[in-house]
């Protein structure tokens, strides 16, 4: 019996973060360069039911019996078996690794749910479509993210731009002139729940004010988006400029994170901002594809452990 193996792509956030789970539209698209992937490998000599996880990345070498249920992977594969309404899988070793930074606003771990619900469906003979896909790897989510937006898997599944709106119909929309943007990690691991938690917590105890940045934020993406459909990628820099000054006054922008949108901009970006849940992660700049290797170099200088490359089409 063959191996069967799946990826999926990294992902990162234009224009909505924070706002997107008050129901305003964000931005966000795929990160092909970067990928998570998981091979099953089937043992037909051993019991029914042996499933053996081997995920380097997190120092992970077990049987799913071992772990924990609320452990991602294996929430993962039992909410599959669910779904399909299996009792028992045949015996196999999951493979998981990823070239996707953890705890970067990348998507890391809705690209691992999102390969791992493709080839294990597919080794039970039950491919999932993308819809079903997406929606277990939501589930999946509320483990890393406590109360997720769901633009993750959605990106990372339709490996798609998508304009997206809690709640509403998926929107993918196409990029009739391709742009380039350079993506900076500050290396710095942040929890994505713990910043969408503490937002909560100040929109509670001011709800006007952090209402106001909300839909301030949300017109941002709606006219990003109209800047994209027109390939007047330009503007997109200053509208890049007043989201983060946005995502600053709610608090989730660092020091190091500041420095290297500073830099992106003084190095010829048309406009940059943090990317994902913030106080860490990554940053994103808009350029001219000429000045992309510039840019990436300039924040690597002051202090980006990585950069990447990538063009939005």
């Amino acid at each position: 019996m063959p191996a069967f193996t799946a990826t999926a792509p990294g992902k990162v956030i234009l224009f909505g973060e924070h706002a997107v789970v008050y129901g305003q539209p964000a931005i966000a698209v795929p990160v092909e360069q970067v990928r998570a992937r998981v091979v099953i490998e089937p043992q037909p000599r051993l019991k029914p039911g042996t499933l053996r996880l081997l995920a380097k990345d997190i120092q992970l070498d077990a049987r799913l019996d071992e772990l924990a249920p609320d452990q991602p992977l294996v929430f993962a594969i039992r909410l599959l078996l669910s779904e399909l309404k299996i009792e028992r899988s045949p015996a196999c070793t999951v493979r998981v690794s990823s070239t996707i930074p953890v705890a970067a606003g990348l998507g890391s771990g809705a690209a691992v749910s999102v390969a791992l619900l493709r080839a294990f469906s597919a080794f039970l003979g039950q491919p999932l479509p993308d819809e079903r896909v997406s929606r277990l790897a939501y589930e999946v989510e509320k483990i890393h993210h406590g109360t997720p937006s769901g633009i993750d898997n959605t990106v990372v599944t339709y490996a798609e731009p998508v304009y997206f709106v809690k709640g509403q119909s998926i929107q993918r929309f196409s990029v009739p002139q391709p742009f380039t943007i350079v993506i900076g990690d500050t290396g710095i691991s942040s929890s994505t729940s713990l910043a969408v938690g503490d937002v909560r917590q100040a929109y509670q105890a001011d709800p006007e004010l952090y209402q106001a940045y909300f839909s301030a934020i949300g017109k941002l993406a709606e006219e990003a988006r109209r800047c994209i459909a027109e390939g007047t990628i330009e503007t997109l820099g200053a509208l890049m400029h007043e989201n983060h000054v946005l995502l600053q006054k709610i608090g989730v922008s660092c020091e190091e994170l500041d420095r290297l949108v500073s830099t992106a901009n003084q190095a010829g970006a048309w406009g940059a901002k943090l990317s994902g849940s913030g106080r860490g992660g990554n940053m994103i700049a808009v350029v001219e594809s000429g000045l992309a290797e510039k840019v990436a170099h300039s924040l690597r200088q002051v202090g980006a452990v990585r950069t990447i490359i990538t063009q939005v089409r």
